[in-house]
């Protein structure tokens, strides 16, 4: 009988069994777990069932949480209330790094065209709008997971995704990627729905503004218009949902409008201005709802009370996307034709930061698929934007806010990933 490395014995001869993650001792398990910090470990406690009960059982997240926190928690506290206080700790973090820590800027090519937007989902990152393909990528490897084709003679105009599908609009039409699997297009005929300008998919239904200044929401199982609302007299040029069935929606010609389901009367919300509305963000969190329009104004509503809180003069031009990380209450990040990512709190509208390229010659890089490695910096107020060349600050059309990174699309064959740290 010969010992294998974790004590097992096989036959003399005998091809040795696989030895799994499981044969390693519960205890060499906590040795291994406690060299790690406290992020690091609360991702080790998500990989199976297997290892939370032994980060959970050890009290390793209790000790780590006890020692980087600055708020005291009872000792009894519960599984439940650490998991909150964690929650707390990790946007404290991202928060804290998003304002003063380095930036580093990489980029790598995915598209063979210019593409303009992106979303990012459970470390996933689709990308698009431009290409005849929809690509997904991983945020951390920035390796391409899965490729999807836009059909024929048809044009992509805006994207969503989840777990299981990519959702598409391309014209007049819906287009169905399965991830794995087949693809599907619908309605079956050409007319029966307006131009679409824009769209967001939360299952079962997709809800496409249009250029008619209606929404249409489809149930993406029975394949079949389901509602149509006229939201604004003019084109719709963004759509946001809430997760109890709200959707809100801007115009070309300014205002934002927002409908429930259940009723579908429509309200507004009017900025200050009359210039037009070019993106919405909706934090599900605090019941806020941001815009940004093409004069470079953002506004701020309350949902709760229907009123503004605040406006802010961002840019001197059109601001093309804004977006929080989800849970996050205080960070908004904004991009606009100018370039420059500017981030602001959520509750007063201040800008705290404003970011652009170096221009030093790019970092050296062991991971091949990066073409591009710099750093980031921030600039002063009365930064002459002018003076910084186009190359360091593209128009920033799509960004996406993970924890302590930003994605942005630049309606160029790049994606940039900005690291906070």
């Amino acid at each position: 009988m010969d010992e294998t490395l974790f004590g097992r014995h096989t036959k003399r001869g005998s091809v040795a069994s696989t030895t799994t993650i499981h044969c390693l001792d519960h205890d060499l398990f906590c040795i291994i777990f406690s060299f790690l910090d406290l992020f690091d470990l609360v991702r080790c406690s998500a990989v199976c069932t297997f290892w939370n009960r032994i980060v959970c059982r050890s009290q390793l997240l209790h000790a780590l949480f006890h020692r980087h926190s600055t708020v005291s928690t009872p000792a009894t506290s519960s599984d439940k209330c650490l998991t909150v206080h964690l929650e707390e700790l990790a946007l404290e973090r991202h928060r804290s790094f998003l304002l003063h820590g380095r930036i580093d800027v990489d980029q790598w090519k995915c598209h063979s065209v210019g593409i303009s937007q992106c979303r990012m989902k459970m470390g996933s990152l689709l990308s698009g709008v431009g290409d005849k393909a929809v690509r997904i990528w991983s945020v951390e490897s920035y390796k391409c997971l899965e490729e999807y084709y836009v059909p024929d003679m048809v044009q992509l105009d805006d994207f969503d995704f989840d777990e299981s599908k990519v959702v598409g609009l391309i014209g007049t039409r819906i287009c169905i990627w399965r991830r794995h699997g087949k693809r599907s297009t619908f309605p079956s005929h050409e007319g029966t729905l307006p131009k679409g300008i824009c769209m967001r998919y939360s299952d079962p239904e997709a809800f496409v503004g249009c250029e008619d200044g209606t929404a249409h929401v489809f149930d993406m199982y029975s394949r079949r218009c389901s509602r149509i609302i006229r939201m604004h007299a003019s084109s719709l040029t963004c759509v946001a949902l809430s997760e109890d069935q709200l959707i809100l929606s801007g115009s070309s010609l300014g205002g934002v409008s927002m409908t429930c389901l259940s009723d579908q009367r429509v309200a507004t919300l009017k900025p200050s201005g009359s210039a037009g509305i070019k993106t919405l963000c909706l934090n599900r969190s605090s019941h806020l709802v941001f815009a940004g329009s093409t004069a470079g104004h953002v506004y701020c509503w309350d949902l709760r009370k229907m009123k503004m809180l605040w406006e802010t003069k961002a840019s001197t031009n059109v601001i093309y996307t804004l977006q929080a990380m989800h849970n996050d209450k205080s960070t908004l990040a904004v991009g606009g034709i100018d370039g420059v990512l500017r981030l602001l709190k959520q509750d007063t509208g201040e800008i705290v930061s404003r970011c652009v390229m170096e221009t030093e010659a790019p970092a050296r890089s062991t991971r091949k698929i990066i073409n591009a490695r710099r750093c980031g910096r921030r600039i002063s107020e009365d930064t002459q934007i002018d003076s910084i060349p186009r190359t360091l600050r593209p128009p920033i059309t799509c960004l996406a806010v993970g924890m302590k990174k930003i994605v942005t699309t630049h309606n160029c064959k790049n994606i940039r990933v900005w690291k906070f740290s």
